[in-house]
């Protein structure tokens, strides 16, 4: 399965790529670009780093967003989706003069039990009415995609600024 191809259904559940790999334990390798010339353009790669870490956030996010409602997992089992967290890390070595970027430490489901809900009528329902819901809060989801999305943009800012700055630099050499 390829990277970055966005939601897909399989059977009751939407499934973003990057997750496909986080569900077997695996952490996908989202590259930062490293060998590059002077200090100017190795800053590029910190806000990189911030650009790739929101970017995963956000598919999380998206992720559980899409699955609020599952109240099967991606094998079509009758187990609510586990949500997904980003957890970043600091990394020393992307940045120069002691300057740190960030990594994807890992990608963590929750662990909690279900939410049960009486829906009587449900396919998916109990002998009792109730279907198990993930444990996923709107409020707190958006909260994170916004979060995200203005880090991202803070990013992309500090990549235009240092562009600009390149740029003033060479106009002032030639």
């Amino acid at each position: 399965m390829k990277f970055y191809e966005g939601a897909k259904l399989r059977k009751y559940t939407f499934i973003i790529p990057d997750f496909a790999l986080a569900a077997s334990g695996e952490i996908p390798y989202y590259p930062v670009p490293r060998k590059r010339g002077g200090c100017m353009l190795k800053i590029m790669d910190v806000s990189t780093s911030g650009l790739i870490a929101q970017r995963v956030r956000m598919t999380a996010t998206a992720s559980n967003l899409a699955n609020i409602t599952s109240t099967r997992n991606e094998d079509g089992e009758l187990k609510p989706y586990d949500p997904r967290f980003v957890h970043l890390q600091t990394d020393n070595t992307i940045g120069p003069n002691g300057s740190a970027g960030v990594i994807v430490r890992e990608i963590a489901r929750d662990e909690l039990p279900p939410e049960r809900k009486y829906v009587p009528f449900h396919p998916d329902a109990d002998e009792q009415g109730f279907i198990n819901l993930p444990r996923i809060n709107l409020v707190t989801e958006m909260t994170d995609a916004i979060e995200a999305a203005r880090s991202y943009e803070a990013n992309l800012g500090a990549m235009d600024i240092t562009k600009s700055m390149a740029n003033q630099s060479l106009r002032i050499i030639t």
